[in-house]
């Protein structure tokens, strides 16, 4: 076994099989910090030498202390991986499509449950992630700040007096802090009320993106919301903010529960049922309904109009599902209606196991 497959070969990473708080409604909470190092151009400037130099200066960084004492961790260079496994830890969330596609000393430093990694060479130097189960964005800062701290130790960062932290996109100066969660808002979609709350949020300065970030469709009523402003404002008012917003959306959302099941139990039954039977028997799916009734079983399950699946069974088919991890599992490449039709398998198989 290479070291990137103990990454690539199972879908559910070990820090989603815990629960967490409102874990119903936010499937999870990442905080990423951008940080480059002073001595460098940003990466989209620097030759490869420069960008050899600030990988080596990491690696080197890794061995501290402070840092052995939060997890073990390892360094995989992206030159050394393949395009299927980028497309996986892409679709794990673990890095961006932008570092999948970095030729210039890109690498990922994952931690053994990888519920931490940190990207090098990616639009910033370094792009510390830290992701929790639930709604647990507080102590997902919380490790997030520990481990800024440990490297900020070993490495010179980019920081001016006035501008705070100085990143490659301007957006994020100043703090270069990006707190946001993933977050399953089915009842809202059915009742009608999920523009009201969108707009909403952008108007008290957050984001709302699709499943794999900026650009990204809000597949099966995920969403994904996020702060915007990272300058003029410390790190915690902009967790307070972020906080104390979905603090209210969760509210919302089981209001908007409530209402499906007193006054249309039997439809969201006859929905979530039709869901679970098709992803049980379907011979082909194509990755935009697969996730669509996976979505709608994840709410039979929170309903508990479905008691015989395990969430984590949904939340590794989420995974499991996308056209890297079907062709890993497969050894091969595959064609669409190949992917459409293992992808029905493999949920059916899945399903089968959990009755």
């Amino acid at each position: 076994m290479t070291e990137a497959s103990r990454f690539t070969k199972h879908a559910l990473s070990d820090w989603m099989k815990a629960d967490g708080p409102d874990s119903d409604i936010v499937m999870s909470s990442r905080i990423r910090i951008a940080r480059n190092l002073r001595a460098y151009p940003f990466p989209m400037l620097a030759t490869n030498q420069q960008s050899k130099e600030v990988l080596d200066q990491v690696a080197q960084a890794l061995h501290n202390d402070e840092l052995n004492t939060i997890s073990k961790f390892t360094l995989l260079p992206l030159s050394e991986l393949n395009d299927l496994e980028k497309r996986v830890l892409v679709e794990k969330h673990l890095i961006s499509p932008a570092l999948a596609n970095e030729s210039r000393n890109g690498a990922v430093i994952l931690s053994d449950n990888e519920s931490i990694s940190i990207m090098v060479n990616e639009e910033d130097h370094l792009r510390i992630q830290c992701l929790c189960p639930g709604f647990q964005i507080k102590e997902a800062w919380e490790m997030a700040n520990e481990i800024d701290d440990a490297f900020e130790v070993q490495l010179n960062y980019a920081f001016d007096e006035k501008r705070g932290y100085m990143t490659s996109c301007p957006t994020n100066v100043g703090t270069g802090i990006r707190a946001s969660v993933m977050i399953h808002l089915p009842a809202l979609v059915l009742t009608q009320q999920i523009n009201r709350i969108l707009s909403a949020i952008t108007q008290v300065g957050l984001a709302v993106r699709g499943l794999y970030g900026e650009g990204s469709e809000a597949l099966g009523n995920l969403f994904q919301i996020s702060n915007q402003i990272t300058l003029g404002q410390s790190e915690e008012e902009i967790i307070d903010n972020l906080y104390s917003v979905v603090r209210q959306i969760i509210e919302h959302e089981r209001a908007a529960r409530q209402k499906l099941v007193h006054e249309t139990k039997a439809k969201i039954i006859d929905r979530v049922s039709r869901s679970y039977g098709i992803l049980s028997y379907a011979a082909i799916m194509d990755s935009k309904e697969a996730t669509q009734r996976l979505s709608d079983v994840r709410l039979g399950i929170d309903l508990q109009f479905i008691k015989n699946v395990s969430p984590n069974v949904l939340n590794e088919l989420l995974v499991m599902t996308q056209p890297g991890f079907l062709q890993q599992l497969a050894g091969e490449k595959l064609t669409p209606e190949e992917r459409d039709i293992r992808r029905a398998q493999l949920i059916r198989d899945k399903l089968s196991q959990s009755d």
